[in-house]
């Protein structure tokens, strides 16, 4: 790069001061204590999930279906609703320059993950309404995504609490 001579110099301090990186890769910078017991789903037990977030707005969604599918994995009825802009996590249309590619790393996150999820046994509900609020298509969901009726939001929360289930609820604003 065309420096001066001073910033030049500037730049080579910099980099002296502090070694980068500073640990070698694989080094443990936090601790490794579990503090709450590894639980498993009791018999019966459900875990639901609400998503009102959009995928790549934030890690809300990502972080959502992964929950959800540790739940699954501990044994719990796991069951994600997909609402209002969350709906769009369902589509299976996804993806640049063609569906199913990744214009960048991590595009396909949500579909890769809720496909795991769907395929272990969980179950995924999606609007209509927030697939039509934002330009989606009900043709156009992952496979195994059932699509829901916007008034069944409520009463699948009512059906979840009801049962007892643990309810995790994220929203994006």
């Amino acid at each position: 790069m065309p420096f001066d001579d001073s910033i030049a110099e500037n730049i080579k301090t910099s980099l002296a001061e502090i070694p980068h990186p500073s640990l070698p890769k694989g080094s443990n910078i936090y601790g490794g204590t579990k503090i709450f017991p590894d639980y498993k789903a009791e018999n019966g037990e459900s875990y639901f999930t609400l998503v009102h977030g959009i995928a790549h707005e934030s890690s809300v969604s990502f972080v959502a279906v992964l929950q959800a599918t540790r739940a699954l994995r501990k044994g719990f009825e796991s069951a994600i609703y997909f609402y209002g802009p969350g709906a769009i996590n369902c589509l299976a249309t996804r993806g640049f320059p063609t569906t199913g590619d990744s214009g960048f790393p991590g595009e396909q996150n949500i579909n890769d993950s809720l496909g795991t999820f769907i395929g272990e046994g969980g179950t995924v509900f999606c609007c209509r309404f927030g697939l039509a609020l934002h330009g989606g298509r009900e043709e156009d969901l992952i496979e195994g995504v059932i699509p829901a009726h916007p008034l069944d939001v409520q009463d699948a929360l009512i059906h979840y609490a009801r049962k007892g289930a643990i309810i995790n609820s994220t929203y994006m604003v």
